[in-house]
């Protein structure tokens, strides 16, 4: 039995970063962890038209894991297919997404997120709003790079210590979400250099994961 975390583009690169995060959790699970690319995805999912064209795929490809998976992780901060694949599937799903928010607001009382372009935040406002936790938001303010630009890892973390500046000094965030799959290389030094607690949603959602069936786990040997 595995927690397979999903990557709903078909970035090898994106996942493979995905599977680096999440490499120091896998001594505490109790199961194996793989990272998987949705080849069927985009290059990076930037836009509503990719979050909807996504759902349709991810459900295929989980349902041929199903028989073998323990959770199911969505690697994407869009969490596309979250309701739909928790409706299908009989194992724990977790959303990157609403995983980094709920673990943020364990961790400060104000949180920012880092979106990689303008055109993400509506998305993101639409999910904070659903969530029931917009006075817990700061702001969300973007980088301007998409998904694949991503990779030029001296131009991202400027960027990342200039956004993420502006939300600690002026939008008073206590702690910070990295708002896509693919910052997952830059939680550390961008923490280091800022001083306040940066959440890599990947690694929130997987730990969320790791608990769901530790817990799972443990009602099972009561019965």
């Amino acid at each position: 039995m595995t927690i397979y975390v999903i990557n709903p583009n078909s970035s090898q690169h994106v996942t493979d970063g995905i599977d680096r995060a999440v490499d120091p959790m896998r001594a505490a699970s109790p199961v194996p962890i793989a990272a998987r690319t949705l080849a069927e995805g985009p290059p990076g999912i930037e836009s509503q038209a990719h979050v909807d064209g996504v759902v349709a795929p991810l459900l295929t490809h989980c349902a041929a894991l199903e028989d073998d998976a323990s959770a199911f992780v969505i690697a994407c901060y869009s969490d596309p297919g979250l309701a739909a694949l928790r409706e299908q599937s009989a194992r724990p799903v977790v959303g990157i997404a609403e995983a980094s928010i709920l673990t943020a607001m364990t961790m400060g009382q104000r949180f920012g997120i880092i979106s990689i372009l303008s055109k993400s935040i509506p998305r993101h406002m639409r999910y904070v709003g659903a969530m029931g936790v917009m006075d817990r938001l700061a702001a969300d303010m973007p980088l301007e790079l998409g998904v694949l630009e991503l990779a030029d890892e001296t131009r991202t973390f400027e960027r990342l210590k200039d956004v993420g500046t502006r939300l600690r000094d002026t939008a008073m965030a206590d702690v910070l979400i990295l708002g896509c799959a693919g910052m997952t290389a830059f939680r550390t030094d961008l923490e280091n250099d800022l001083g306040v607690p940066v959440v890599e949603p990947c690694q929130a959602a997987v730990a969320m994961a790791i608990g769901r069936v530790a817990l799972q786990k443990t009602r099972l040997e009561k019965a």
